[in-house]
């Protein structure tokens, strides 16, 4: 039987060995395999044990084998070239497929910028770059609208098998992105000097970050909000303003951890019980709607940031209030007493008072000094 287009495939064959990374052995014993299927195509009743093929690697030449004897067809040297062609670019696809593969299980863990590229039933399929991300409806924030084109950051969350071989997963609804946007705006975040140290969401709707920086000078709060807010603004924008997002200073004292958490209430204050993980805690009543937050978010988030189960229950009036009013009414006891004593004083240095000269008071016959009459006045 002729060679199949020596030099061609043997060039071929190399070059992809070469280029690719590809082990010459595995990719003949595929082609041998692919083959031997292209034969049977043509002979459905043959027993595949009982055949097999080769191909030559320096020659090209293939041939089909029935118990170790030749029963090549003619012809079949053009059908087992074309054969070996798709398969070798098949392992190159495969082996590129594996390549990027290998390179994004080093990035799992870390948000990139994606877009839409198509919808594949219920999943969003986002272009990630060199690769395809599948995000699952439970992946997706479900207030957020998917469009073709649209630009948006997502977070790899991990490659798993599916239906074609091995997905990119990735996430629009982990604390991996929330944490993964922080890092990306807050230089302090990225560098270590600012650390988060929790992060609860209801994706789409509210957030809590607990933040901490152990070095002097460092606000870690003030850091994550920036300027006039720009950076925490810049984090929001990226759920399109759909997500609210509270940072709270970390406290390594729990009531005052549990009080930070219920943020935006202030004037909070809190009792823990620390054998069974309670929060007993008291807010000031107009407060209290705050604290608890529409449908008992705000309370359930601060819960599970501090791992803590909160009990709130609201105040009359906060201590601060309670302070500044006894405060007042001293100040007015103060002033009150003031009044009273000058008018004492008024009433002592009247002129009135004394009507007759010294020397027409008369004391057991004795003359009055001033001074004694103003004594005796007194």
């Amino acid at each position: 039987m002729p060679a199949i287009q020596r030099s061609e495939f043997a060039l071929a064959l190399n070059q992809v060995a070469s280029e690719r990374g590809l082990d010459v052995s595995v990719v003949l014993e595929t082609v041998n395999a692919a083959i031997l299927a292209a034969y049977r195509k043509d002979h459905p009743d043959i027993v595949v044990e009982e055949y097999s093929a080769e191909l030559d690697p320096n020659s090209g030449e293939a041939k089909i084998f029935h118990n170790k004897e030749d029963v090549t067809p003619p012809g079949f040297g053009r059908i087992a070239a074309q054969t070996a062609k798709q398969i070798i670019l098949q392992k190159i696809r495969e082996r590129e497929k594996e390549a990027i593969l290998t390179d994004y299980k080093v990035r799992i863990g870390t948000v990139v910028n994606g877009m839409v590229l198509r919808f594949a039933g219920p999943n969003v399929i986002i272009d990630v770059g060199k690769a395809e991300g599948v995000m699952p409806p439970h992946e997706q924030i479900q207030n957020e609208k998917y469009n073709l084109n649209q630009r948006l950051s997502v977070y790899l969350k991990e490659i798993k098998p599916g239906p074609r071989g091995d997905e990119i997963i990735v996430s629009r609804t982990d604390n991996g992105l929330l944490e993964g946007l922080f890092k990306r705006e807050v230089p302090e975040v990225a560098q270590g000097s600012v650390e988060i140290k929790s992060i609860v969401r209801e994706p789409g709707n509210r957030s809590k970050v607990a933040v901490y920086s152990n070095q002097s000078g460092i606000d870690p709060v003030g850091s994550c909000v920036g300027q006039k807010g720009v950076r925490i603004q810049a984090i929001i924008q990226e759920f399109n303003g759909l997500e609210k997002i509270d940072i709270i200073q970390w406290q390594d004292e729990p009531s005052l951890y549990v009080a930070q958490a219920l943020s935006p209430a202030k004037h909070v204050t809190a009792q823990i019980n620390e054998a069974d993980k309670v929060a007993r805690v008291a807010v000031p009543q107009d407060e209290l709607s705050l604290a608890i937050g529409k449908e008992g978010q705000n309370v359930r988030l601060a819960s599970k940031l501090t791992g803590y189960r909160i009990e709130i229950a609201g105040q009359e009036e906060p201590v601060e209030e309670v302070v500044e009013e006894k405060a007042e009414e001293q100040v007015e006891k103060e002033a009150n007493l003031a009044a009273v004593t000058q008018e004492i004083h008024e009433a002592v240095n009247e002129p009135s008072v004394v009507k007759e000269a010294p020397e027409d008071i008369e004391h057991k016959g004795e003359q009055v000094t001033p001074a004694e009459e103003n004594k005796a006045t007194e």
